[in-house]
């Protein structure tokens, strides 16, 4: 059996290893050159890794786009995340409670649920809170002019100001930061060895990490029940479905997937758009000479970057997908990253470009009832990072090895050394 912790480059490398491994999204250079090859010879990718069940792994733009705007025929199910049918197993076994997060929630259900929150996250609604992401923004910025020209960008800025963003309109006080930084990489990130802590091996970290986000949200829901608040945790503390208040599974579901994916995909998007502009100075230099790029600019990173590496999707009734027959039960992998380099819908795909006209045909907010409930929060806050660092950074550049994150779910740039001066 070919073990997937520790595969390299070394090794013949199965294709569908690509999607599966997490060390091999620790080069994402070699990554994509490889999934293009793939893309271009088997674009649905038949594939029955050891320990998994079988699957079919889309790689094309309009497969993805197909399968994520079918929700009748595609659900997600609990089981949206790829894993060893072992490690499911387990967890059943285990006592954690089953997700049912918006995510892994389908139809009626998940619109029940969505519409719990929906308001809160409407464009004019997260409008209202630019002037305190301005505010964090500007922090982070004076944080960068303290460290006095050399930081890790990554560590020392693009995780602390998104988690310190999400957290605000949370209502989790900065105390505490520190403790959903660690929970939220105990749950995306435990296959990292970095991430990993004391636990045993990642299935234990992830369990250690629900049970403690348990703890820490039913405290705040007696909390917010007596004394609601302008945040979204009163509203999911206090949030009906059908007349009555959501039942303990679906909201502490509900606080994990709000906390969580609402903080390391825009990290890693952050971060990959540092990386991107260092690597990338002409582009950074366009972004300087017209700081109005920067919506487009936002668009193209997140492009680049496709934090979300995947999300499952099971066949509903026997179905096609582009003349391949695909049977009730089967599921498919789709590849966010994969789509948004298909040279099909983007110009030269492998070339980072600020002013890129095809950006906004991105893949990575998903499409259809699944879309990403937070893109209007993620999308501000990275255009107003990089409105900053093009109006005031005169230099910036590598001052070490970028390392990404082991993650086959959601992952990206961890560390960014860089070095740097202010105009």
């Amino acid at each position: 059996m070919t073990d997937l912790s520790t595969i390299d480059r070394t090794q013949t490398i199965p294709p569908w290893a690509w999607f599966v491994a997490p060390p091999l999204f620790a080069d994402m250079h070699a990554w994509h050159d490889a999934v293009d090859e793939i893309r271009q010879a088997t674009p649905i990718l038949s594939a029955e890794p050891p320990g998994y069940s079988p699957m079919w792994i889309l790689t094309r733009h309009a497969d993805v786009f197909a399968v994520s705007r079918d929700h009748q025929t595609w659900h997600n199910t609990t089981r949206s995340v790829l894993g060893p049918d072992i490690d499911y197993a387990n967890m059943m076994a285990s006592g954690m409670p089953l997700p049912k997060t918006l995510v892994h929630l389908d139809g009626d259900d998940h619109r029940d649920h969505r519409a719990v929150t929906n308001s809160w996250f409407k464009p004019k609604i997260v409008a209202n809170r630019q002037p305190r992401i301005d505010e964090l923004a500007d922090e982070f910025i004076g944080r960068m002019r303290d460290l006095g020209g050399h930081c890790d960008f990554a560590s020392d800025i693009a995780q602390p100001f998104t988690l310190r963003v999400i957290m605000d309109i949370y209502g989790v006080p900065e105390s505490d930061e520190a403790l959903m930084l660690e929970l939220t990489q105990g749950i995306f990130g435990a296959a990292d060895p970095e991430y990993l802590g004391d636990a045993a091996d990642p299935n234990a970290r992830v369990l250690e990490s629900v049970m403690r986000f348990i703890q820490y949200f039913n405290d705040m829901t007696v909390d917010r029940r007596a004394c609601p608040m302008d945040d979204i945790a009163s509203v999911i503390a206090n949030g009906k479905v059908n007349g009555k208040l959501m039942d303990d599974e679906h909201r502490l579901w509900y606080y994990i997937i709000i906390a969580t994916a609402g903080h390391d995909t825009t990290s890693f998007a952050l971060a990959g758009a540092m990386d991107a502009l260092v690597r990338h100075p002409d582009e950074f230099a366009k972004l300087r000479a017209d700081p109005g790029l920067v919506n487009n600019a936002a668009d193209e990173v997140f492009r680049w970057t496709s934090p979300v590496r995947h999300f499952m999707r099971y066949a509903q009734h026997d179905t096609e997908l582009a003349g391949v027959a695909i049977p009730e039960g089967g599921r498919v992998l789709l590849s966010y990253p994969a789509a948004n380099r298909d040279p099909e819908v983007f110009d030269q795909p492998e070339e980072f470009r600020v002013d890129r006209p095809d950006a906004d045909r991105i893949l990575t907010f998903g499409v259809g009832a699944h879309f990403c409930l937070g893109i209007q929060f993620a999308k501000r806050e990275i255009r107003t990072m990089l409105d900053r660092l093009a109006r005031q950074l005169d230099r910036v550049e590598l001052a070490g090895d970028v390392e990404f994150a082991q993650s086959h779910f959601v992952s990206g740039v961890k560390h960014l050394p860089i070095d740097y001066s202010f105009a």
